[in-house]
């Protein structure tokens, strides 16, 4: 599982967890409310965890972009015909500013990074 899905399925179960957690305060169980606690502590740091993978796994990422010798925005022209552009340019690597590695390179335009000039 990679990560996306496994910190989608942590936070539905905490919401699942913290649905139980109100019902159990609403009827006063305190043995069910610390079981629930517990587990909401233990999603939590797991959730923060897998949130912190993600980052190093975008930082190294946006760094080996960054690494290639050229880059520039891309026309749009170049953006209606993707498929030419990829195939014309060996080791093209486009980001568009929307995307998580867009936002993180801090990007404003679609822009095409590759090892050669193109």
């Amino acid at each position: 599982m990679n990560l996306k899905q496994e910190l989608q399925t942590l936070n539905d179960k905490l919401d699942k967890y913290r649905r139980k957690l109100a019902a159990a305060e609403q009827r006063g169980d305190n043995a069910v409310i610390l079981q629930f606690n517990k587990e909401i502590a233990a999603l939590t740091k797991r959730i923060n965890s897998i949130k912190g993978q993600q980052s190093r796994q975008m930082n190294s990422q946006s760094a080996d972009i960054r690494a290639m010798k050229f880059n520039r925005v891309l026309t749009k022209a170049e953006q209606a015909d993707m498929g030419k552009l990829k195939k014309s340019v060996r080791g093209l690597v486009v980001v568009h500013p929307m995307t998580a590695l867009g936002r993180e390179m801090g990007i404003d335009k679609v822009t095409g990074f590759a090892p050669a000039k193109f």
